[in-house]
């Protein structure tokens, strides 16, 4: 179905929807068709998700700057409760944002490639503009 309209824009009310409905069919057909479908997006979102809080951020940032660090290291460096820091890297873990690994009865964690540069990302413009 095609639908097109003679006006050269929509009117877009307060609430930015159109009142008339008005679609440039191959220009919106193409970008929809280059799109991943939502499912294939849900590892993405679940990794933007488990920074979102602050203590992940938090969290995520001393791995990147001290590599390798216990639940002890990072309560310690966060100023939580281990109980706490763990339950945050089980969600990064989860994300696909860190991992673990055991070293006698010690759990130490890092960042996954996939963390660095979500990290990365997320940061950027908030410490470029710390440092300035």
């Amino acid at each position: 179905m095609t639908f097109a309209c003679s006006l050269e824009y929509a009117v877009v009310t307060v609430d930015e929807t159109c009142d008339l409905l008005c679609i440039d069919v191959p220009k919106a057909e193409a970008l929809r068709r280059t799109l991943p479908a939502l499912d294939q997006l849900q590892a993405a979102a679940d990794s933007a998700k488990a920074l979102s809080d602050p203590t992940r951020l938090r969290l995520a940032l001393a791995l990147r700057d001290g590599g390798e660090l216990c639940v002890c290291d990072l309560a310690w460096i966060s100023e939580r409760q281990d109980k706490l820091v763990s339950h945050h890297l089980r969600q990064l873990r989860g994300a696909g944002v860190a991992r673990s690994r055991k070293d006698g009865r010690m759990v130490l964690y890092s960042l996954t490639a996939r963390g660095r540069e979500l990290l990365d990302a997320v940061t950027a413009q908030q410490l470029a503009a710390v440092a300035r």
